[in-house]
Order: C-alpha cells, then structure tokens, then sequence
C-alpha cells in the first residue's frame, strides 16, 4: 500500500517514522510546501544567525534517504479529491494513496488591517522562508513594528537583538500588544514583568494595551517593486509608529483552505474523531491543522497516533492536555503549567527572592496551575498533577515541599509507577 502524507513538520514526520516501521512493506509519500525540515521554535535562532538552517533540521536518522520514503519538496498543496485520496498542486497530480494522512499545520494571520495583506515588508514568522525574509529585510531596516507580545513576537525581538548584535547594528524596536501585560497566554503579569524589564533594557520599546486600526503607506517605487510598502501603523489612540518593516505575531490558522470540496469536514480546524480520522474513512489528521494542539510533543504523538491506526491499532489519542508553557529569554527560564490566574475562591500561593518567583494555584486542595521562575529543575511532576486533578492536601507537608517521591511507588516486579493520591 502507499501512504500520503501533505506536511513536513512534527506532526507529518513523525507519522512518516512510525508508518515505516509498522508496515514494513509499504511505501510513503510525504509532500511539504517547505524544501527543508526545519524545528519552528528555532527559528528566532536562525534570525539572529546562531544557527544555520541544516543546524534546526530535526531529522538526524535515515527517514530521508529510505527506499520506500518520497519527499515531494516545494510543493503548494491546492487541492484534494477526497474519494480518491489524490492531492493536487493546480493542474498537477502530485500523489494518490490508499491512505492520507494531513499534517498542514498552520499559517500566520494577517488581519484586515489597512494594507498589512498586500505590503511587501510584512512578515509574519511562522516558516523558515519567513525567517529568511526577515533577515532579508533587516539589512535594510532600522525601525521595525512587532504587532504580538506573545512568544513568536518575542521570538522575532529576541532574534533582531542578537542579529543586530552580530552585526553592529542597532534596530529601533517597538512592539505593539493588545493585552494589558506580554506574554499574556503564556504567564501571569508579574512573571511577564520580568521578562519586559529585560527586554526594555535592551532598548525595546512596548506599547500595552493599544490596538493597530490602520497603516500609511508609500507607493510601488519602480518596475520592480510590486506593492505598497508600509511607512507607519496607527493605533486606536491616534499614534502613529513609523516603520521600515512590520512583523506580525498575531495568531495562527490551520492551513485546511485546500480541502473545500473534498468531503473532509472543516470547522475552524479539521474535524476529527478520537482516533484522529476525518469524515472521509482513510484520511487522517494531526498537528495544528486539527486543531488539538499547540505543543511540539503533542503533535508527534498525534502522528504516530494516526499512523498506528492506519496500521491498524485502533488507538484513541487522549493526550488533549496542552497547557504547558517554558520561556527563556535573556538565560531567564520560566514554567508555567495549567490556569496560573486564578479563578473566584482559588487559592494562591506566592514566594520570591532575588533569584526566584513561585507560584501555586490550588482548588480545593488540588493544583490547577503553577508559575515557577527561575530555578525549573525537578519540577516536571506539577504537570502530572494538574492534568490528573490529583490533590496535594492530604499529604501533610506544605505544598511548597511536594516532590517526585510523593506520587512514585513500586510494583511487585520493582518498577517504577505514579501512584494516584486521592
């Protein structure tokens, strides 16, 4: 049989590995927009010039160079017959499987806002081509617009510093957020604090709470030039911020425009059942085209997940827990897991020294978030227990002194288990 795989991220390659070894005579297709397999959370790395783009390839295996494996590069997936299972690029026919499985991931958003769509320095940071892009447009910039405070815009700040560093050239940062503190998904306000303090001695400017309403513009200069390019954004307080480029950090979107008419059922993601099949019995999907999750991890295990299906294990993915955030800026290393603001009637619990900033959240003695900054170390359990409901009121110590040895027991044969503390 041959399988098809559309995406070369987390999600696909790791559906790719785990068909291989499970149905050892069969042949794989995977097909990726992308010429490379690249990890995304690197690529704020690549724009400051740390890292090369052969250095954030995750695939260090013989995935590529298997007999029974084809990598069709380059390709932009436009079309999909669902009762087929053929996928098209325009007129092309670039495969046809006896299964499918969808690892298109996600893309940028660009909202409607002024001439964000059409301007040709806007980037978002998404892709390696985007990544690339920036740093095209870097050489000739100096003032530049981040519009997101969350980690994909920190990432890009982060990744003009240190390219500016090397370079010797200082960029005038501005960086535009519609939540009242950055970082505002990821951890709580005081938690954030720290980290804008950082980045505002590196010379980064932040403009909270404010909202993009418009951009001015300059014309195509020439032949060559096919677009508007933007010279300022203006905000809903009437400011007005002149840029030489606009990076957008605003949300994604699950890449699934391809499927209309194909008899995959879309929502906002695709729609997938416990085994991560879609409506059409055959075809699969996983990552953040389905919607299920924003974690690297998470998206691995959905591929081999829907792999292991197709192969006929009969598998229900029920790892759904995706609130799980670890930030490092400046060397500050930041964990936060679950609801770390807390809700009416919650309990919270905070301590800090010069180093440290810890925080626990219980409800009614079982933790539903935590914030740990600083020192992370050994503190991998909390995610266990939040996502588990398992309470930590009955074990007669402070939950500041809760460990491993709490939650670990032996079985008979002398392994280790959780052991579940009600």
């Amino acid at each position: 049989m041959n399988h098809v795989i559309i995406g070369g991220g987390a999600a696909g390659i790791a559906a790719a590995r785990t068909l291989l070894k499970e149905l050892p005579g069969d042949t794989v297709v995977m097909i990726s927009e992308d010429e490379e397999v690249y990890s995304r959370c690197m690529l704020h790395r690549f724009i400051s010039g740390e890292r090369s783009a052969e250095s954030i390839n995750f695939v260090n295996d013989g995935l590529i160079s298997c007999p029974r494996f084809k990598w069709i590069k380059g390709k932009s997936v436009t079309r999909l017959d669902g009762a087929s299972k053929t996928v098209y690029a325009g007129d092309e026919e670039l495969a046809r499987g006896d299964t499918l499985i969808i690892a298109t991931g996600a893309n940028s958003v660009t909202p409607p806002i002024g001439d964000l769509k059409t301007a040709k320095n806007v980037y978002g940071l998404r892709h390696l081509k985007d990544a690339r892009a920036i740093v095209e447009a870097a050489k000739r910039a100096e003032k530049i617009v981040v519009v997101g405070a969350g980690l994909v815009g920190l990432d890009a700040v982060a990744g003009l510093l240190e390219l500016g560093e090397k370079t010797g050239k200082r960029f005038d940062i501005t960086v535009v957020e519609m939540a009242p503190n950055i970082l505002a998904i990821n951890l709580d306000a005081h938690a954030a604090e720290s980290y804008q303090r950082l980045f505002e001695k590196a010379g980064v400017k932040f403009l909270l709470a404010k909202k993009v309403v418009n951009t001015k513009s300059s014309p195509a200069s020439g032949a060559g030039d096919n677009g508007p390019r933007i010279s300022a954004v203006e905000l809903e307080s009437g400011e007005s911020l002149a840029c030489d480029m606009v990076v957008l950090a605003v949300g994604v979107r699950p890449a699934a425009a391809f499927l209309e008419g194909s008899g995959v059922k879309t929502e906002r993601a695709i729609t997938v059942n416990d085994r991560l099949e879609t409506s059409v019995p055959g075809i699969y999907a996983c990552g953040d085209v389905a919607g299920l999750s924003g974690i690297w991890p998470n998206a691995q295990i959905q591929g081999q997940t829907a792999a292991k299906n197709i192969a006929g294990w009969n598998l229900d993915y029920t790892d759904r827990f995706a609130v799980k955030n670890t930030v490092n800026f400046f060397d500050l290393v930041t964990l936060s897991v679950g609801a770390f603001n807390p809700a009416e009637g919650d309990e919270t619990l905070v301590r800090e020294d010069r180093n440290n900033y810890q925080k626990i959240v219980l409800r009614n003695g079982v933790p539903v978030g935590i914030v740990y900054q600083g020192d992370i170390a050994g503190k991998g359990y909390w995610q266990h227990l939040i996502k588990n409901g398992i309470s930590v009121s009955g074990l007669g110590k402070s939950p500041w002194k809760v460990s491993y040895a709490d939650f670990w027991g032996t079985e008979n044969n002398g392994e280790f288990t959780w052991v579940k503390r009600e």
